[in-house]
């Protein structure tokens, strides 16, 4: 007597899983798609799908257990069993891949667009709503899809018959592969739609309105669900991703959510102080510059800066003060600049040299 478990390799306590997997793990070895024209190769196929079609069903599994036979294995019984396609389908599908068991193709996800949107930094920063025009796959309007011109209908496929597969036999097994005619649909076009050409389909543009949230910067996506190419054979459509890109602006400098300016004070305001207006990116704010500020002096505005994405919490305005020297004087102000310079000991004329000794002379006093 054949003992099933053995030609498996498995205890007799084997699960469902087990079995499987040493059935998949056997006839993927001994197929004859791997070992043609291998007869000792073929008759082990054979004996390994028995022992699989009676193990792998609970009564005929306990039939033999008990009995040591199982009613539909033996003598003049086809080695496969009842629904032994069915089972096959299941475990390889996804390893031969040219037959899903039925002949028609699986619906799948089309594929997902890329757009690359341009946005000042004022929109970035608040916020805004852009319509954008996507060219993507749309169904064909004058033939509904079908391929086929107006009033017309596809045909079976003479290939398939309709089945959208044909059988291939391989010595006694017999495997399903896609048609190559029709592609799977079991359907050919004989009159082709002129506005498509056949394709069912047409390229064209589609308006979207996207929402910007405020805080985005350059290199974020946004991901829009369902706005991608067509599905494949009744699938979803694919998502849309807006890529972002900030310009730069001419006067802010933005780094992350903090925004940097430079800012101009006259000599007399930066040596005496004062109170200037500095612009923000939504209004203006009052700066007091306390007496004796030096060039480059650097001012924190907190909360001022750019709105943190999905947060309420601002970045801070960072100011710069340079003293901005006038390119022309009047003969008043040279006059009065003059009789400041000698003042303070630091006459226009005098040269370095001499700059440098006295503050020699002055350091040995």
């Amino acid at each position: 007597m054949k003992d099933y478990y053995e030609t498996l390799g498995v205890s007799r306590d084997a699960s469902e899983a087990d079995i499987k997997k040493a059935f998949r793990q056997l006839a993927l070895k001994y197929h004859p798609d791997r070992n043609p024209d291998n007869k000792e190769s073929e008759e082990t196929f054979k004996g390994i799908n028995e022992a699989y079609s009676c193990l792998i069903d609970a009564e005929k599994r306990t039939n033999y257990d008990r009995f040591g036979t199982a009613e539909g294995v033996g003598a003049g019984q086809s080695p496969f069993g009842t629904g032994f396609g069915d089972i096959f389908d299941d475990i390889f599908g996804d390893f031969f891949g040219t037959f899903t068991g039925r002949g028609k193709p699986r619906p799948a996800k089309g594929n997902d667009l890329r757009y690359d949107l341009e946005l000042t930094l004022m929109e970035s920063a608040f916020g805004t709503e852009k319509m954008v025009e996507i060219p993507r796959w749309e169904f064909c309007s004058d033939c509904n899809g079908s391929g086929s011109a107006p009033g017309k209908m596809p045909s079976a496929c003479p290939n398939c018959r309709g089945a959208g597969q044909i059988r291939i036999q391989q010595g006694f097994f017999s495997i399903a592969k896609t048609c190559d005619r029709c592609g799977g649909a079991g359907k050919i076009i004989t009159d082709p739609c002129k506005a498509c050409k056949g394709q069912g389909r047409i390229r064209t543009y589609k308006s979207i309105s996207v929402k910007i949230p405020g805080g985005v910067d350059t290199g974020s996506r946004l991901r829009i669900s369902g706005e991608g190419e067509m599905g494949f054979h009744g699938g979803p459509r694919g998502d849309l991703y807006i890529y972002l890109n900030i310009e730069e602006h001419p006067f802010f400098k933005r780094d992350g959510n903090d925004l940097y300016c430079d800012v101009p004070v006259s000599f007399p305001q930066a040596a005496l102080g004062a109170e200037i207006e500095v612009p923000l990116i939504d209004g203006t704010h009052k700066l007091k510059i306390p007496a004796g500020t030096p060039s480059n002096k650097i001012f924190h505005i907190r909360g001022k800066g750019i709105q943190k994405l999905g947060g309420s919490h601002r970045g801070d305005h960072i100011v710069r003060i340079y003293v901005d020297v006038p390119k022309s004087l009047t003969q008043r102000q040279r006059e009065l600049l003059e009789e400041f310079a000698h003042v303070t000991g630091d006459e226009v004329n005098k040269s370095f040299k001499e700059k440098i000794k006295n503050l020699f002379i002055g350091a040995e006093k």
